[in-house]
């Protein structure tokens, strides 16, 4: 059977079009697949879909809510995100450092850092503007307090510079800065993976475990700590970065196992009761008063175990039975989903845009459950179009620019 384990072909083809044989010395040592012109659609698939709850999650609570994952389980979006942009980001970039060296791929990494930084900022900047209209169009102040961006409001001349050391985030804003911080250590991090991957992520699990042991952080302001912790969510990359790097392979009997499997439906089900008590308060007692008391608080802050575990179980189904040669791939019923995975910097920074509008639309011209209904989807077709839009302006970029090197070449080739 196809899984994530199996080998991963041109997960990003314009940065990863090319092979080299990669000896293996040691049993951890990175190897990695031959390259097709064929992107791996399956991670697009869930990045996208991730992007798609994401949007749905910043929300009032609706119709659609009922659909995501976080009300089924310990997990979330989030999880599939970061795990997927540390497997993305290995995989193209731990390619480059072994064909190109590491210095020239700890330059494209830094340019990449950059990148998402300066969209951060823009969107904080848009943001900003958004709410501030808003809020002074309709005289109703409370969307500034909301959107956690009266401090600015207070002290924009000290707001400003906290934003750009990342300190100060409004809301739905925390997911940029811990990739930023995540990305900006990806090059040691493959460095060490080439030459160590079991320890390196052994290393990545013992900062975890000293995470929860000595409370480390980093601060917000004006006060508080991030909303996710680096320090804990670097697991989760790491942990991408080294499935990626041939611990997916590896893994392949462990996934395979019929044991591995009913281990993670059982704990699927065990933690899809515990969110039954969440809402329906006549079968909270017959949760045992034992289990309650060392389960809770579920931190997300700093990626709990359990939540952790829950992601685990639930990639474990789904690399299980979810073939890398299905046909529904290639379905246009999932294109734009695929399409905004593709898309995923743009498509998140339009979605948080997008969340913002939402509410102020609920809020001011109308709640119903209709209406968040039409809320909802409306943002995922905005959010569709857009990559399609990008993907559209991507092709005939490429298209244009093999034309202008065709034409140099013929050029070149007059003149010779």
């Amino acid at each position: 059977m196809t899984s994530v384990a199996d080998p991963i072909a041109g997960a990003l083809p314009a940065e990863a079009a090319q092979t080299v044989p990669v000896a293996r010395p040691r049993a951890d040592a990175v190897t990695f697949p031959v390259a097709s012109a064929e992107r791996e659609l399956r991670l697009d698939l869930f990045r996208g879909l991730a992007l798609w709850l994401i949007f749905i999650d910043h929300l009032p609570p609706n119709i659609l809510t009922w659909f995501t994952i976080r009300n089924y389980g310990f997990s979330d979006a989030t999880e599939i995100f970061i795990f997927i942009s540390g497997y993305t980001a290995a995989f193209v970039y731990g390619r480059a450092m072994l064909e190109q060296g590491t210095l020239v791929a700890s330059a494209r990494i830094l340019k990449r850092v950059w990148q998402i930084y300066v969209a951060h900022i823009f969107l904080f900047t848009i943001f900003l503007a958004e709410i501030s209209y808003v809020a002074t169009s309709f005289e109703n102040p409370l969307y500034s307090e909301e959107m956690g961006i009266l401090d600015f409001l207070k002290q924009p001349d000290v707001t400003i510079v906290q934003a750009l050391l990342l300190r100060f985030r409004p809301v739905n804003m925390d997911v940029l800065p811990l990739y930023i911080v995540l990305m900006l250590f990806l090059s040691p991090i493959l460095w060490l993976l080439q030459r160590r991957a079991d320890f390196t992520l052994a290393l990545s699990v013992l900062l975890y475990a000293l995470t929860w042991q000595f409370d480390l952080y980093l601060t917000a302001y004006p006060n508080g700590a991030w909303a996710f912790n680096p320090f804990a969510w670097q697991l989760l990359f790491v942990f991408g970065a080294w499935c990626a790097l041939g611990g997916a392979r590896r893994m392949s009997r462990v996934l395979a196992s019929p044991v591995t499997l009913w281990l993670s439906v059982a704990y699927l089900l065990a933690a899809f009761w515990v969110t039954l008590t969440w809402y329906i308060p006549q079968i909270h007692h017959l949760l045992p008063k034992v289990i309650e008391q060392w389960m809770y608080p579920i931190n997300k802050p700093d990626l709990d175990v359990l939540r952790f575990a829950h992601f685990l179980a639930l990639a474990a189904i789904t690399v299980r039975f979810l073939r890398k040669d299905w046909a529904g791939l290639k379905s246009p019923w999932l294109r734009p989903m695929i399409r905004c995975g593709q898309h995923s910097l743009e498509i998140f920074c339009i979605g948080v845009f997008l969340a913002f509008a939402g509410h102020f639309v609920l809020a001011e011209v109308s709640g119903g459950p209709w209406m968040h209904l039409l809320v909802s989807i409306a943002g995922i077709v905005i959010m569709s179009s857009a990559a399609w839009l990008f993907s559209w302006y991507k092709r005939v970029a490429v298209k244009g620019g093999t034309r202008a090197k065709s034409a140099d070449a013929d050029l070149a080739g007059g003149g010779a």
